[in-house]
């Protein structure tokens, strides 16, 4: 997933941490100058859904804006290489989901 705060705040006209960060004390959402940075100019190790949620709000976008997804990036399991597009003239390799236990996932 790509982190893609600032753009979508740029969008809305916020340039500056401090000015969104003050924006979501307004909010409910206190966050320390550290994490804001992080936000801000970098991708977040972590993010509760609440927060998302306050961030989501006070921009006014969906979560989609803020999490870009890059299934391109997905490394499936015991393979080294990066999965190909289809275009590319290589298979595209699927994503089998598992559970940790062995035990067999219910029926689709």
């Amino acid at each position: 997933m790509r982190w893609n705060l600032r753009l979508a705040a740029a969008n809305r006209g916020i340039w500056k941490a401090s000015e969104l960060q003050r924006m979501l004390a307004e909010h409910g959402l206190v966050i320390s100058a550290g994490k804001m940075s992080g936000l801000w100019s970098g991708r977040p190790a972590s993010l509760k859904l609440d927060d998302l949620n306050v961030i989501c709000t006070v921009l006014g976008c969906p979560v989609g804006e803020l999490l870009i997804p890059e299934p391109d990036k997905v490394i499936r399991p015991g393979h080294t290489e990066q999965p190909t597009a289809a275009a590319g003239g290589g298979s595209v390799l699927a994503v089998v989901p598992r559970r940790r236990d062995g035990r067999s996932l219910p029926p689709a």
